[in-house]
């Protein structure tokens, strides 16, 4: 019975992640990243729970990915397309007609997101090196990562922020930086706790401590700061392990 506890906990990150998806469709952003959260949530104490009740299998490994597909892959896809027909001006779109209406081609490149988180979670499934650390951004983190932008939006509206996250090419570059750190060759290190002594876990526990600092004192604008931190703080461990080496 305890093997399917981890199981049914993913499935949980599948429901949030068809939830998302109904309201992100419907441009309901803010009840969408909601259920993200949650799939993220789902997510993480997946694995936790494999790990305590010690029943990981493939199936188990595989599942995951799916559900982060549609949960951190499908989501911030349509995130993205809904912030770039928001941010669409007449003069610059490319639109082709069809009988009844007309289509804007722009907003679709924000599917690219979805396009390369598949591919990232696919090399994922068949890389054996990515136990204690990640080869390129996690899909979870990149999916906070584009949909906090509509929060700042919502909950710090900022006619100097709103016109940088509305601006299309803005939008487009991130779009494209996000689907080349999806499947970079940067390691990141995994929140991921074989002991919880602080030594082994430092930078881990120093990650936390900032990240919830940030949250408390700067909400929804902390989201993008806290993705660049946990790269960037990332590349200073493996710049300074190489050099102890």
């Amino acid at each position: 019975m305890k093997r399917h506890i981890p199981n049914f906990i993913t499935l949980l990150n599948v429901f949030c992640g068809c939830i998302a998806c109904v309201f992100a469709v419907n441009n309901q952003l803010e009840i969408a990243a909601i259920f993200v959260f949650l799939g993220i949530f789902f997510d993480f104490f997946d694995g936790l729970a494999a790990r305590l009740l010690d029943v990981r299998s493939e199936l188990g490994v595989q599942l995951d990915s799916l559900a982060d597909m549609i949960t951190s892959g499908l989501v911030p896809g349509i995130v993205m397309y809904q912030l770039l027909r928001m941010a669409e001006t007449g003069g610059w779109n490319i639109t082709a007609s069809t009988s009844s209406m007309e289509v804007s081609i722009i907003p679709f490149f924000g599917f690219l997101i979805t396009m390369a988180s598949a591919y990232r979670l696919a090399k994922f499934n068949i890389d054996e090196n990515q136990q204690d650390s990640f080869i390129g951004l996690p899909t979870p983190a990149n999916a906070l990562l584009i949909i906090s932008l509509p929060l700042i939006m919502i909950f710090h509206s900022n006619e100097f922020l709103n016109d940088i996250i509305l601006n299309e090419w803005f939008l487009l570059g991130l779009t494209l930086l996000s689907a080349y750190l999806l499947n970079s060759n940067i390691e990141l290190f995994a929140l991921k706790f074989k002991k919880w002594g602080f030594k082994e876990n430092a930078l881990r526990y120093i990650f936390i401590i900032i990240s919830i600092v940030l949250l408390v004192t700067m909400k929804y604008i902390a989201v993008p700061l806290i993705i660049i931190f946990y790269i960037l703080s990332s590349i200073v461990a493996n710049m300074q392990s190489k050099n102890a080496n």
